[in-house]
């Protein structure tokens, strides 16, 4: 039987399995990048309002579109709403601000919708059952096919039900073999809810090792990522892939969607192979025993750890 390359995010939404990743891209060179990402294949991009390079996302978006080489039907344009957050000096969105807030992300994408549209994080508790309704008019305006969540736990998705409010549709959270999320992840399926994998490559040693590309990756997890005998080591060359494509292939066959960024054309390339092969069963229980617990992408640590 052949293999899904997508997985149903709602009722006639179809998310495509692997994406490509925007984080860290700079606005100036985010058209190329996204451009090259497009002739590699990929048709789902994730950007957000916080990367400010939605411009130069959108432009990629209109070159390939005017070219040819896409149309909008074939793309998953996703992007989050950044909340505020008062203990940083950050005035949180109201549902008004929400609502300004998309339609300011659409004239930079040049775009008439979304695909995917999320609330970044969940920081500020006053204003979080606002903002998703803002979000939830969105949709019913049409600006966005499906809406979600990012880096919620469990406790906050209560908090949208306990208001009686529509369930997300997504919850694009930090997934990797070292933050498996096992509890949350369960919850999210009960749901109906589909968790969308962020930083899958946390445990190589070359994840965010340039100047400024901070996290709270610990020493012994870098250390851990150079050891000759990694198991991802391992297994990459059992399968003739590189360590990249088996992190990213253990999150097409958990289900949920990846998002692996590049600005490397080869790499890109690489990075989207991920159907040609798949991890055995004992490789895959192998990984469960992997997990490290909270995940480390964020300064401030795990954002679903949140009140």
């Amino acid at each position: 039987m052949t293999e899904r390359h997508t997985r149903t995010l709602s009722p006639g939404v179809e998310i495509p399995l692997l994406g490509f990743g925007t984080y860290l891209i700079p606005n100036a060179e985010a058209a190329s990048a996204v451009r090259e990402a497009l002739r590699a294949g990929y048709r789902h991009i994730d950007t957000a309002e916080v990367y400010q390079n939605e411009r130069g996302v959108g432009e990629a978006l209109r070159q390939a579109i005017a070219a040819g080489e896409v149309t909008r039907r074939e793309l998953f344009i996703t992007t989050k709403l950044w909340p505020g957050n008062a203990a940083w000096g950050q005035t949180p969105k109201t549902t008004a601000t929400t609502i300004t807030s998309l339609h300011e992300s659409l004239a930079r994408l040049q775009l008439d919708f979304v695909d995917l549209y999320l609330i970044h994080a969940p920081f500020d508790r006053a204003q979080r059952l606002a903002q998703w309704r803002g979000l939830v008019e969105l949709k019913a305006q049409g600006k966005a096919r499906a809406i979600g969540v990012s880096n919620f736990s469990v406790s906050h998705l209560e908090e949208l039900e306990a208001a009686g409010l529509p369930m997300p549709e997504a919850n694009q959270i930090e997934l990797h073999p070292w933050s498996q999320k096992p509890a949350l992840v369960r919850e999210l399926n009960r749901r109906g809810i589909t968790a969308i994998a962020y930083s899958s490559l946390v445990p190589l040693s070359t994840w965010r090792v340039a100047p400024g590309h901070n996290s709270s990756k610990t020493e012994q997890m870098r250390a851990d990522g150079q050891r000759v005998d990694s198991p991802f080591k391992a297994m990459a060359a059992r399968y003739g892939v590189s360590e990249a494509q088996v992190l990213l292939r253990w999150g097409i066959q958990k289900g949920y969607p990846v998002l692996p960024k590049s600005t490397q054309p080869q790499r890109m390339r690489q990075n989207a192979d991920l159907f040609s092969f798949a991890l055995d069963a004992a490789d895959m229980a192998a990984i469960e025993t992997l997990d490290r617990g909270d995940g480390v992408a964020w300064n401030a640590g795990d954002p679903t750890r949140a009140a």
